[in-house]
């Protein structure tokens, strides 16, 4: 019984937060939000971490209430090897989509599939 309750007061102590981890500051912010829906804000961090983003409403349909907000922006990071990371993105009809230097790419298109989807656009099937 003593074995159990010693192993759990380790666990518990495992399991506690390790070192005086001091909260990271903002050390600048803004924001705006405007009566038509568009907005945007930015922050920057003292770790060098920046966040900023922006949007707008936009019709996406052909219904007058059709409207969605698309929106974009970037982000950006020191890496844990001291590399500055960015991150810019946009958000819309089409989906969020990312790009960033270190992000993987995917590998070029054949030229057999290039040449097969020119040719289906040619015959009007695409």
């Amino acid at each position: 019984m003593k074995l159990i309750i010693a192993l759990a007061f380790l666990a518990v102590a495992l399991a506690a937060p390790q070192g005086d981890k001091k909260p990271i500051e903002i050390i600048s912010s803004n924001s705006e939000m405007n009566a038509d829906g568009s907005y945007s804000f930015a922050f920057e961090s003292e770790d060098g971490t920046k966040v900023q983003e922006s949007g707008n409403q936009k019709q996406v349909g052909p219904k007058p209430e059709d409207i969605g907000t698309v929106s974009r922006g970037s982000y950006s990071y020191t890496s844990p090897d001291g590399v500055v990371l960015t991150v810019n993105w946009v958000a819309d009809e089409n989906g969020f989509q990312a790009t960033g230097d270190h992000l993987p790419t995917p590998p070029p298109m054949p030229e057999h599939v290039v040449k097969m989807l020119a040719d289906l656009k040619a015959a009007g099937l695409l």
